[in-house]
């Protein structure tokens, strides 16, 4: 069996993930190729769709938003991603257990007591007059029935994981800050949910190894359940098996991917690239080796926003006042702080709407 190291991993990545070249993609169809973009900072996606793809316009994000061809929801890892319309009413039964489970752990204490069911009826009926609500307003609504629980817990499990809801816009629009506000997915997208698969089947796990290979791949089940959170993937893999192709790691784990899928030559130059705040590039994986040092892996739950030299995390970045940043995180060759001072000027126009091209990358670490 062909073992694939961390480099041929991490080329692979980079393919799949747009990294490598930036793709001519209409943003939708890269939105649906990569399986939704970590979104629970609103910003962020336009960043990684700008490191992604050529030409991008903010505009043509924000214009998919507004024509309910994108969702922001909660889905994924029971965090906020923004992933097609089509994808959302797809996916969601399938997600919703496992929403449940974690948005109940979450809140066990404040929710002692409360029948999650009820409180989902209670929840949608509120949601019925189709009026738009914040957190806080749904949770007021329906305190007076659960007066124990603190009002966020029952506001939190509601849109989290009860009542299949979309963040509307203006959150989520380019340079834009405005608080979530909820309406459920139905209403906003004028469709229901695709129902839950017949018990014993589980088409949309079958699709979700699929999708996620082609992202992602190659990658162990493991990875798989890192980026989805979904119990049951094992049996999923199993069912699609024969379309396979199976590797071994340096390490002995099985990986599996496409078999039509990119496997660049582990010698392919990399670009530097600008990577936001949680990017699945980094969380959509069990094992992160492949694109993150072990002593840095607590940038990707930290909120950190990187930068990628030869395909690694080397360095992180911030902008204020229209100057990007770069704080490396080991020494950089001349050549390599010269391509990272580059990209942070065309980084620093993009936010900027092209008012400012000022970037500043740091001494190395000594």
């Amino acid at each position: 069996m062909t073992v694939l190291d961390a480099r041929a991993l991490n080329r692979a990545t980079l393919a799949r993930q747009l990294l490598l070249d930036r793709a001519k993609l209409p943003p939708l169809d890269a939105v649906a190729h990569l399986g939704g973009l970590q979104a629970q900072e609103p910003q962020e996606p336009f960043v990684g769709l700008w490191s992604r793809l050529r030409d991008f316009r903010p505009t043509a994000l924000d214009e998919l938003l507004s024509a309910r061809r994108v969702v922001r929801t909660r889905l994924m890892r029971c965090t906020v991603h923004l992933l097609t319309a089509d994808d959302v009413v797809a996916w969601w039964a399938r997600h919703e257990p496992m929403l449940r489970k974690r948005a109940a752990a979450a809140y066990r204490r404040e929710l002692d007591g409360v029948d999650l069911d009820e409180l989902a009826a209670a929840g949608r009926a509120v949601l019925a007059d189709g009026e738009p609500r914040s957190l806080r307003e749904l949770a007021a609504a329906v305190a007076d029935r659960w007066p124990a629980p603190a009002p966020r817990a029952l506001g939190e499990v509601l849109v989290v994981a009860l009542v299949p809801v979309a963040q509307l816009p203006p959150r989520g629009l380019w340079r834009t800050g405005a608080a979530a506000r909820y309406l459920p997915l139905a209403a906003w997208l004028g469709r229901e949910n695709d129902p839950p698969a017949p018990a014993g089947t589980d088409p949309v796990g079958r699709a979700l190894v699929r999708r996620y290979l082609a992202a992602y791949g190659p990658a162990t089940t493991a990875d798989l359940r890192a980026w989805c959170g979904l119990a049951g993937m094992p049996a999923a893999v199993a069912a699609i098996r024969d379309e396979l192709l199976s590797f071994r790691d340096e390490h002995g784990r099985e990986l599996l991917d496409l078999p039509d899928a990119p496997r660049p030559d582990p010698g392919t130059p990399a670009p530097v690239r600008f990577l936001p705040a949680f990017d699945n590039a980094i969380l959509g994986y069990q094992d992160r080796g492949r694109i993150i040092d072990d002593a840095h892996r607590g940038l990707s739950v930290a909120g950190a926003r990187v930068v990628l030299v030869d395909g690694r995390v080397a360095a992180t970045w911030t902008v204020a006042a229209g100057t990007v940043t770069v704080a490396p995180l080991r020494r950089l060759a001349p050549t390599d702080r010269a391509a990272v001072a580059e990209e942070g000027r065309r980084m620093a126009a993009f936010l900027s709407d092209g008012e400012s091209d000022r970037a500043t990358v740091m001494d190395s670490p000594h």
